[in-house]
This record gives C-alpha cells, structure tokens and sequence, in this order.
C-alpha cells in the first residue's frame, strides 16, 4: 500500500450514498483515505418507504466478495439471505419444473435491496473518516479540480465542497456522468428497451407461511413477456412481471387484468388473490429500463464512475448489483497494484473494466430472451444437459455460461469469448453426429460407389474429430 500519511491526506468524495456508493466508502475508508458519502435522499434507516428500484436482489459471488471485503457477507447472508438453488418454471397448465442452476448445488442468494443498503450505511458510519451527507444533491461539478456544488435541501442552501477524487455512484441518471459527457472523446449511449416492468407481491399463507417453495427462483416464462418471484424474509414473494410497454397499456380495467392473468398466469391468480391484483396493478405503474454505456470511466487522476453510473444494465442476469460491487473490488486490486497513484490507477481501471462492463450489459439482455422464451425450448434443455455432462467430463475446460458469470468472477468478457468456443466445439460435434448418421445409412447399401463415398465421409469425420479433441485438450 502507498505511504500510509500520504493516503490519509487525501480526500475522497463519493456521490450517491447506495449499494455501491455505500461499499465503496467503506472500502476507501479501510485504505485511511478521509472519505465523504453524498446522498440525495435522506436517511435510509429513518423512513417508512424508500421509494427507487426493486427490493430485491439476487446477490452472487462477486457481490459477496465485495461485501467479505469490509466485513459484512456473513451478516448479510446468515440473517437474511434465502438461498435459491435453482429457476422453478410455472407452466400454463399449473405445472412446475426445477432448472437447476448449477449441477453442483451451487445457490444464489434473495436479499432485500434496503437491509444491504442500511447495513453498508452502518459499516460506513463505523469508520472514524468517513462521513456521511444526506439530503445533499449534486448540482455541477469541476471534475479536474474536484469542486463541487450540492444543493442541501434539507436547508435549501447550497453547499461548495472539494476533494482530491470525485467517485459517481449516483445511479443509471449519474450527475457526475453529467458532468463527464460536457468533455470532449467521452462515448456515452443509452437504450431504453420497449419492454416495462412492474412489481407485485405474493403475501404468505394464512398460517404465515410461504405460499410456493422458497428456494426457487420462480418464473412464468411467456415468449414474449414473463414473470418472476423472489422470496422475502416475511415470508411474501416480490413479484415481477415484465412484458412490452404496449401490453401494460391495454390492461387498463380490472376485468381486462384478471382476464389476462386467466390466460396466461393462471396459478397466480389464487396466489396473490383477485382484491390484491386489482388494488395492487392499479396503484403502480409500469417502468422503464434502460441499458447504459460509456467510456471513459475516468478524468485524470480526479474523477471515477462506478456503477449504474458507468454501465447501468436490465436486471434479467440478476448482476447489476453484483457488477456494481465487484467494480469496488477491482478498484481496490488496482490500488493495490499501483500502491494507490491514482494518476496510474484511474486510467488501468477504465481500461480494465470498460470491456467486462459492456459484455455483462448485453448478457442481461440475452437472458430476457432465456427466461421468458428458451427455457421452454427442448434444444435449450438438451443443450443444458450437454453441458452439464461436459462439465463433468472436462471440469477444468467446460464451464457453462450461467455458471461462469454468476458462480465464479471470470471476467465478464472472458465468459462470452469462451461461450462462442463452446458454440463452435457444439456445432462441429453436431455436424460430425449428423453425417454419420447419414454414413451409416450408406454403409448398408451394397453398391460399391456408395461403400467409396462413405469411406470419403468417413475419413473427413474423422480428421474434424480428431481437431475437436485437440481443441479441447489445448484448452
């Protein structure tokens, strides 16, 4: 680590005072860096309902690391946890189906987005340097020489402020980014996807319990449009259901609602209850999501984007959170490797983590397209399966996608590189498996021109069997 006095001199300032913005003061503030938390909203810990993004989570390794880092996992994971080992598929004719997730029993884990929030918030506040400011909103901000202006409104004053490091943690509509895309060679795009969200809930039986098995992740996968539910401490279930915005539009009259949980949602109905639907569909509305990229992370060595802020993404590969923690992860390994020079450190971790965030925002999207259409594809599950059986037969090679992304932290990049190869390796077998089919039925006809031509056919499947295997044996 750098010269310990050196690094105690240096001010840090993180917006945004959330899952990540939370962790990573943390992080900084076991580095001695003197570390201010700003946050737009108040006091988490203090109020009845914290409006913003869904309350659940799906947290995996990397966010688990991040967390182990300053010392919460544990507690996070021991008391409120629920370990989820595999996707319960519900189908239209009530039945149900467990995928599991990994043939090792592995699990990822529900937890609620607030109780991780508040339990970051008290870890910060642990910290002798670091403080926290609620209700401050970032106004502008001069990111070279890390000045910045909030907007105080719990005084309705503004608020001047410096540090050696602004960090923006603030979030999908980043201010900080803001500030970013003023400056020339910054790349910056968003996507909002045609499709909406909008939570629901399942409340527990009468006798307070779960009302399904809990440690599924459950889906109503629907082609076009799905539906999921996550288990809750209090024994509910946060329900979610996501389908083309134009869809929600048209269910505008009770009738029209429960006549289209009737058709495609049948078993949900008894579950959540008709009264609750009703009350709870029209008292919501259906949200947005988008996906958000850009590059560079950084200005110089006095400003950083972490985060949502920096690759905000849909949350059907249930990593956004998870991504988030791990980016304070790799920026510690970097402080780390360059003994905290920023001016080395900033600029490695934009190059480090562009290509691993972009790759994972475009996986969340590819695994809409799974859970709502391909898990009910017989070439999905044949393909599964074939997996599963390669992982067990070269455990050190063939490491299906789900796995690598979710149960290990291969680079996010790395997982979609090694995929293709797979793809490859499958159709080749694919393609050796079907001509020699079609050789065997040459091999029973008894005309010597046929016997020559399966002969030919033969050699050639043999040659690609042959680089198939030195393929996987280089690997």
């Amino acid at each position: 680590m750098a010269d310990c006095a050196n690094v105690r001199n240096k001010k840090i300032a993180v917006v945004g005072a959330g899952l990540v913005g939370s962790l990573e003061a943390c992080m900084l503030a076991n580095r001695g860096y003197e570390v201010h938390l700003y946050e737009y909203r108040g006091d988490i810990r203090t109020m009845e309902h914290v409006p913003g993004r869904s309350i659940n989570l799906a947290m995996s390794i990397r966010g688990r690391t991040g967390l182990g880092a300053v010392g919460v996992e544990e507690k996070i994971i021991r008391e409120h946890g629920i370990p989820m080992r595999a996707r319960m598929i519900h189908n239209l004719d009530g039945t149900t189906r467990a995928i599991p997730y990994n043939k090792d029993g592995k699990c990822i884990y529900s937890v609620g987005r607030r109780y991780v929030n508040e339990v970051l918030l008290t870890r910060a506040e642990e910290f002798p340097n670091v403080k926290i400011h609620f209700n401050h909103k970032l106004l502008n901000a001069e990111l070279d020489q890390g000045a910045m202006t909030f907007l105080d409104t719990s005084a309705n004053e503004e608020v001047k402020a410096e540090a050696d490091l602004v960090i923006g943690c603030d979030g999908a509509y980043s201010n900080v980014r803001k500030q970013m895309m003023k400056r020339s060679w910054f790349n910056y795009s968003q996507v909002y996807i045609p499709h909406a969200y909008m939570e629901l809930c399942i409340p527990p039986t009468p006798d307070g319990e779960f009302a399904m098995p809990p440690n599924y992740l459950h889906i109503w996968p629907r082609g076009k449009f799905m539906m999921i539910a996550l288990p809750n401490q209090d024994k509910s279930w946060t329900v979610t259901l996501f389908m083309p915005h134009e869809m929600f539009q048209t269910l505008d009259t009770p009738d029209a609602l429960l006549n289209f949980f009737k058709t495609h949602y049948p078993d949900a109905i008894a579950l959540i209850g008709k009264e609750k639907l009703v009350a709870d569909f029209f008292a919501n509305k259906a949200l947005p999501m988008i996906s958000v990229k850009c590059s560079p992370y950084h200005v110089g060595s006095t400003s950083l984007l972490m985060g949502d802020a920096a690759h905000a993404m849909v949350p059907f590969y249930g990593q956004g959170m998870n991504c988030g923690m791990e980016d304070c992860v790799v920026l510690d390994e970097l402080m780390n490797k360059y003994d905290d020079d920023l001016e080395k450190v900033l600029p490695a971790y934009s190059e480090h983590r562009n290509p691993d965030a972009e790759a994972i925002v475009d996986l969340a999207m590819y695994n809409y397209i799974e859970m709502r259409d391909l898990v009910n594809s017989r070439l999905f599950l044949l393909r599964k399966k074939w997996d599963d059986f390669l992982s067990r037969l070269l455990p050190g090679t063939w490491v299906p996608l789900y796995t690598m992304v979710t149960f290990s932290r291969e680079r996010y990049h790395s997982c979609i590189a090694k995929k293709k190869w797979q793809d490859n390796i499958v159709a080749r077998i694919v393609k050796v498996c079907s001509v020699a089919g079609v050789m065997m039925g040459f091999l029973f006809a008894k005309t010597e021109a046929a016997h020559t031509l399966a002969n030919s056919f033969l050699t050639h499947i043999n040659s690609l069997a042959t680089k198939t295997l030195a393929v996987v044996d280089r690997s």
